[in-house]
């Protein structure tokens, strides 16, 4: 049996430095201001540690190659606007909430030199599983449009996100999130500031209960 290249685990406090170092090589255009730092991911370990992972090489490398950062939240899919920081609260994860129904997915980052090696998949699994473990109602995440900057002076985003979630055009982020099984509700302008997406995202839903599972239930 062949042993995979990487572990998923809990984030623990020694991870802070090398993740915030991470949010510069994965988010190069993202606003400073919206990275989080080693003080932050701090205390997501302290407001929730059931939601907080990391992606650790199984040999050589001592140190995470991946993360992913989430919090429980109170979501109304049919007013779904919100920027980034409405979502989160604080960098702290102030909008957590220990009765929330949905995980929302604040962020989710690979080492380049990492990427294809199945470990972005690994970690949604791990959300999912988490969702499901803990009862909730589903995930949510806001994928981001990271193939719109290039395009931006021959497509309008309306159009753009349409041909995305119709499968007709391939995004780096959100068409992998759709192959997974998110669900596309609604463009979100100004969820962040990166100049690499213009600031647009895509709410996602991906709820615990499959479609079918659902219909059963009604």
């Amino acid at each position: 049996m062949t042993t995979a290249p990487f572990r998923i685990l809990p984030t623990s406090p020694e991870h802070a430095e090398t993740l915030a170092a991470l949010q510069v090589t994965v988010f190069p255009e993202l606003d400073p201001a919206e990275r989080f730092r080693a003080r932050h991911y701090r205390r997501h370990i302290e407001v929730f540690p059931d939601g907080q992972f990391v992606a650790m090489p199984t040999r050589g490398a001592r140190f995470p190659v991946a993360a992913t950062t989430t919090l429980r939240v109170h979501l109304d899919p049919d007013h779904p606007r919100h920027t980034f920081r409405e979502a989160i609260g604080d960098l702290g994860l102030s909008a957590h909430r220990e009765d929330g129904p949905w995980l929302y997915g604040a962020d989710l980052g690979v080492r380049p030199d990492w990427r294809r090696r199945g470990i972005a998949r690994a970690l949604y699994d791990t959300r999912r599983a988490t969702a499901r473990r803990l009862g909730l109602e589903g995930e949510v995440t806001v994928g981001l449009l990271n193939g719109y900057g290039a395009m931006a002076d021959r497509i309008a985003i309306a159009d753009y996100y349409r041909a995305v979630i119709s499968r007709r055009l391939l995004d780096p982020t959100v068409s992998m999130q759709l192959h997974l099984g998110f669900e596309a509700r609604a463009l979100l302008p100004d969820y962040v500031e990166d100049t690499r997406c213009r600031g647009y995202g895509v709410l996602l839903i991906r709820p615990t209960l499959t479609l079918a599972a659902r219909v059963s239930l009604h």
